[in-house]
């Protein structure tokens, strides 16, 4: 018996957000992101788009198609209190939830399903409820993998419900440009148009014929996308457990980008978040990694990068982390275009230990030194360039030469 898989889309969600914050803004064209120079859009209301608005745009042309459009800026505290929200309630139905970003999850709703007469009216009550108690609008793809489950909630948008069973395949997927065929970026796309292939159902053709051309240009990944146009393809959802020897935070980003800006916001945000937990928990990490995800698929899907440094002492700063942070963003990944950013405290051990082995002159010691780096790191970021140093450092620089 297939599975029952479903995927969760909160719509428009950081718009979704401000709405709920400021009813005023119901029905209004609004854009989230930063109005300042190389602002980009982050999401937008379904009212802007109806302009031409999209994510990823830049700001001023987003305020040329549409000169009335509201710009708020991203509030991530709050759209990370709701995203908790939707999430506790999802796994009040079933505990088997994947967080796949802030605002979408997968879930395995397989044994929930079996004491339902009425799948569509089960799943309707769901979202009316989901939105009773949070005010969130969601859609909902119901499917035997979590492929076709994607491509369900994205659909029918908003408040859509949609089944994809396999025999609903060439029906529901097939008309669907290849632009809106989940896994397929925008480096590969125009390769496969040039191809002659212009929808999901030309590049399903091509697949079944086990067209040379194609697999050569797909490479390994030839076979992952037959197999999920053919209704086959994972149906595990993979639930996170806390590894108490670290902390991280993640997040899907709304658009693929390269932007310094919004990923320098980010990984403040996460940085934050990571910070707040561990103080939460007591605990303090000497190692501090990031993982950057590529936004274009690759052979055997998105292909993640991980790059970590220890410091000399544990810390639970969210400033040394974000900094830290920064400073691996910029020297490994600052040209990429990603889709995901996240950070991680690693091998935590707990604050009273600490108390114990550093003492107190060689702790204040540790947060003047630590403090005069972190003023020296913002600057040369906002400088654009290692222009400044710690004496130590110039003189060790001095002896190395």
């Amino acid at each position: 018996m297939s599975k029952v898989i479903v995927h969760i889309d909160l719509n428009a969600f950081f718009v979704r957000c401000e709405e709920i914050k400021d009813p005023s803004l119901e029905n209004k064209a609004v854009a989230i992101g930063h109005e300042g120079r190389g602002g980009i859009v982050s999401t937008c209301s379904y009212e802007a788009r109806k302009f031409g608005v999209s994510s990823g745009m830049p700001m001023f042309k987003a305020k040329q198609l549409c000169p009335h459009l509201i710009i708020k800026p991203v509030d991530f505290r709050f759209y990370s209190a709701l995203s908790d929200q939707f999430k506790k309630f999802v796994k009040r139905y079933t505990p088997k939830v994947e967080e796949a970003s802030v605002d979408e999850c997968f879930a395995d709703f397989t044994e929930v399903i079996k004491k339902e007469k009425d799948a569509v009216g089960f799943f309707k009550k769901l979202q009316q409820d989901l939105y009773k108690e949070t005010k969130l609008k969601c859609s909902i793809g119901i499917a035997p993998t979590k492929f076709l489950a994607k491509m369900g909630s994205d659909y029918k948008k908003p408040m859509g419900i949609t089944i994809i069973r396999k025999s609903d395949i060439a029906k529901i997927l097939y008309p669907l440009s290849l632009d809106s065929m989940f896994g397929i970026g925008k480096k590969t796309a125009p390769r496969l148009k040039a191809m002659g292939i212009k929808t999901i159902g030309d590049l399903a053709a091509l697949c079944n014929s086990d067209d040379p051309k194609l697999q050569e240009e797909l490479g390994k990944f030839f076979v992952v996308i037959k197999d999920w146009i053919n209704g086959r393809g994972s149906d595990e959802v993979y639930t996170d457990a806390w590894n108490p020897k670290s902390i991280g935070n993640s997040t899907t980003l709304m658009e693929d980008t390269s932007n310094h800006e919004l990923i320098s916001t980010t990984f403040r945000y996460l940085s934050k978040e990571v910070s707040e937990r561990a103080i939460r928990e007591n605990k303090l990490g000497p190692t501090i990694q990031i993982v950057v995800k590529e936004a274009e698929m690759a052979e055997n899907g998105f292909k993640s990068h991980n790059k970590s440094i220890t410091l000399s002492n544990p810390t639970n700063n969210a400033e040394v982390i974000y900094n830290t942070a920064m400073d691996l963003y910029d020297k490994y990944f600052s040209k990429m275009t990603v889709r995901l950013v996240g950070v991680t405290l690693q091998n935590l051990i707990d604050s009273k230990d600490i108390a114990i082995q550093m003492s107190l002159f060689d702790y204040q010691l540790h947060e003047e030194e630590s403090s005069t780096k972190l003023l020296i790191n913002e600057l040369n970021r906002k400088l654009k360039k290692k222009a400044l140093m710690r004496a130590s450092e110039v003189k060790k620089d001095d002896g190395n030469n």
